[in-house]
C-alpha cells in the first residue's frame, strides 16, 4: 500500500485528488498539508512513501521547501505538483531533489501514474520537460537570461514579475526586505536591465507571465 501525503493550500484541488486516488487499491491518502510548515511536520513526525507537494503554499514554500524536506528525508519521493508548465520549472524542481513534476491541469489524467512511478523509485517528467532535460535547454552562451538564475533568484523574479512588492515577497520568503533587495539587483545586472519595468516586458514576452501579471498556468 503507497501511503500518501497530500500538501496544497486549495482545499477542493485536494478533495478532487483523493478522489482520484479513491479508486486505487493499492493507494491511500494519510495525511493533507494547507502550508510549508504543517508538510515539514508531517514529514519529520511520519514516514510517507510519497509526497505530492504543490509549489506554491502559505509559509515556506517553492524550491527552498523542497530543498529542506530532500536535505531531512533524502529517500522521500517527492511529486511536484504546480500550475507552472514552464519547463525551466519542472528542471529546477528535479534538480533540487523531486522524483517528479505534474502540471494541475493533467493531475486528473496522469495522477495514478506518476505516483506509481516515483513510489518505485522511478522519476516522472512529461515528455516535452524530458526532451529540454535532453538537451541540456541550451548552451550557456545561449541561454536566455532567466535561465540563468540562481533558484532563488528566479523565485524573486517570478514573484517580481508578478507584481509583489518587495515586502511582501520578504514575508512570503520569511527573507528581510534588504536581502530581497540584494536579490532584485543581482537579477537586474544578470538580466541586464535597469527597471522593474523591464523585467515584465521580458517575463511577457518569454511567456512567463500573462498579460495580468499572473503566472502563466
Amino acid at each position: 500500500m503507497i501511503r500518501i501525503l497530500i500538501a496544497d493550500d486549495h482545499t477542493i484541488l485536494r478533495d478532487g485528488l483523493k478522489q482520484i486516488l479513491s479508486e486505487c487499491p493499492d493507494m491511500t491518502v494519510d495525511g493533507e498539508a494547507d502550508n510549508g510548515f504543517d508538510v515539514l511536520a508531517m514529514v519529520r513526525q511520519q514516514k510517507w512513501d510519497v509526497l505530492v507537494l504543490d509549489m506554491a503554499m502559505p509559509g515556506k514554500s517553492g524550491i527552498d521547501l523542497l530543498k529542506q524536506i530532500k536535505a531531512e528525508k533524502p529517500e522521500l519521493p517527492v511529486l511536484i505538483l504546480s500550475m507552472q508548465k514552464e519547463n525551466l520549472y519542472a528542471i529546477r524542481s528535479l534538480k533540487a531533489g523531486a522524483s517528479g513534476y505534474l502540471c494541475k491541469d493533467s493531475a486528473s489524467a496522469d495522477l495514478v501514474k506518476a505516483i506509481r512511478k516515483v513510489a518505485s523509485g522511478g522519476k516522472f517528467i512529461s515528455a516535452s520537460a524530458a526532451q529540454d532535460i535532453a538537451l541540456g535547454l541550451t548552451t550557456t552562451s545561449e541561454a536566455l537570461p532567466h535561465t540563468l538564475l540562481t533558484d532563488r533568484e528566479y523565485e524573486v523574479f517570478r514573484l517580481i514579475t508578478s507584481g509583489t512588492g518587495v515586502t511582501a515577497i520578504g514575508d512570503q520568503l520569511h527573507l528581510s526586505v534588504k536581502t530581497i533587495s540584494t536579490h532584485k539587483t543581482r537579477i537586474m545586472q544578470k538580466m541586464n536591465f535597469t527597471t522593474t519595468t523591464d523585467l515584465i516586458r521580458y517575463a511577457l514576452k518569454h511567456g512567463l507571465i500573462d498579460e495580468t501579471g499572473n503566472p502563466v498556468d
